[in-house]
């Protein structure tokens, strides 16, 4: 297997059962900014405060045998832009006014995509467990590609 480049950030492609994978945060030029190792079955949110009503929206992703694969997403309102859609996974009420989005299971292209966080109180973050990472903070408005990588460690 060879090393390839991901949008700036040198990485393994998966093997279809590879189990543990990387999931890093980069920016084109190759600069890191996260970096976690996640094991198969082991998830992980993408965060951010809704930037007219200031709640806090979740985009939960899992690595399921070694794809990115987009499982459930929280909205605590229909604020603009969030919404759920006939036919893509299942809404259910999360019980203090807003909902969940369950059953989405749907694998990302290529095991990475492109985010571009905003600023302030937007607050875009990666979360693993118990630790997050700003993305915001380390680089607003920057074109981050966020990917799901074999193996553990460096690249």
């Amino acid at each position: 297997m060879r090393a390839i480049l991901l949008g700036g950030c040198l990485a393994l492609p998966i093997a279809a059962a590879s189990g543990a994978a990387t999931l890093t945060a980069c920016l084109s030029d190759g600069t890191e900014l996260a970096r976690f190792e996640i094991a198969d079955g082991q998830g992980w949110c993408i965060l951010w405060h809704h930037s007219v009503q200031g709640f806090e929206v979740a985009d939960c992703y899992e690595n399921r045998a070694g794809r990115m694969t987009l499982v459930r997403s929280h909205l605590p309102d229909f604020a603009a832009g969030l919404d759920h859609i006939p036919g893509r996974g299942r809404q259910v009420s999360d019980g203090h006014g807003g909902y969940w989005i369950e059953d989405l299971d749907e694998p990302v292209p290529g095991n990475s995509y492109i985010l571009r966080p905003g600023q302030g109180p937007v607050d875009h973050r990666i979360r693993v467990g118990d630790t997050a990472v700003s993305l915001s903070a380390k680089a607003p408005h920057a074109r981050v590609r966020i990917s799901l990588t074999e193996g553990k460690g460096s690249p």
